[in-house]
């Protein structure tokens, strides 16, 4: 049975744990050839070597330009070309609120996360025109849409991929190539530890004490894996959205549709919290106002 990616060719960044890890896996499966790129040389390398015909790992930390077009310059030595960019690479960035903002801080937020991402774009044109178009895919974050999901840098820069995104699909729809943005919600991996600074292993066990407690904070009660976006990033790549571009993907298992009471019959309203109703007493009143209409009618 043909995979949705036979013959095609990706490069992943972030490629070594997470949703990248998660996405490599899957397009192997798929039928694709991948250049894996990060910084975590044992695990890319490790990488490789579960997938000795169809990977290839390199070093690259996507704030130095050069390493990025390496890592695009593989695709083309290693696999004669490049059909899609999955620019995933990431970390939580300056923790800092408005008081605590850094300059420095906020630009190696901005290096990582927004113009990583944009030279990334950059590289990727010329083998992509080579094979007559290609699929561009950024991840984003729901930090992106709405306050409260992230720190300030990382928020801003975040809504800034969705933006740049959408900007980029505009001027490179003439060449058959398509950009898209994939926006996660609370996703068991280790960004949470890392953002705090914890050591890379000890991040690496928070991502546990998220998937355990993630089905508890959304409409879908289950936890968020990197697999679900994988997932999102191979429809994404693949040809079943040629027709999509432009647009951000939102895989948050329904976080964002609104607060508890939207979708917990059990948490009261923020309005009927502010005039001293409890639930019960909703309930109560809907009832009886239900009735009065039965009556009525």
């Amino acid at each position: 049975m043909a995979g949705r990616l036979d013959g095609k060719v990706a490069v992943i960044t972030g490629a070594a744990s997470g949703i990248g890890l998660g996405a490599v896996e899957l397009f192997v499966a798929e039928g694709a050839m991948v250049v894996a790129a990060d910084m975590q040389d044992e695990k890319g390398e490790m990488l490789q070597r579960r997938f000795p015909d169809a990977v290839r790992y390199v070093h690259c930390d996507v704030t130095q330009e050069a390493d990025i077009a390496k890592a695009i310059n593989t695709a083309k030595e290693a696999f004669g070309g490049l059909d899609i960019l999955f620019n995933n690479a990431g970390h939580g960035g300056h923790p800092g609120n408005v008081s605590e903002i850094t300059a420095e801080g906020w630009d190696h937020t901005f290096a990582l996360l927004v113009r990583g991402p944009a030279l990334g774009m950059k590289y990727a044109l010329p083998p992509m025109q080579e094979r007559g178009g290609g699929s561009i895919i950024n991840t984003a974050s729901i930090a992106g849409l709405q306050a409260g999901f992230g720190p300030l840098a990382y928020s801003t820069a975040k809504c800034a991929v969705i933006h740049m995104s959408r900007c980029a699909a505009a001027e490179l729809s003439p060449l058959k190539i398509r950009v898209n943005a994939i926006c996660p919600g609370l996703i068991a991996t280790s960004i949470f530890g890392a953002s705090m600074g914890l050591p890379r292993e000890v991040a690496d066990q928070m991502a546990a004490r998220v998937a355990e407690i993630g089905g508890k904070v959304q409409p879908i009660p289950m936890a968020g894996l990197p697999d679900h976006i994988a997932k999102a990033a191979l429809y994404l790549a693949s040809d079943d959205s040629v027709f999509v571009t432009g647009t951000h993907l939102v895989v948050d298992g329904g976080i964002t549709i609104g607060g508890r009471s939207a979708w917990d019959p059990n948490a009261a309203s923020p309005f009927l919290e502010a005039l001293g109703i409890t639930p019960e007493q909703a309930g109560q009143m809907r009832e009886a106002q239900i009735a009065a209409q039965k009556q009525a009618g």
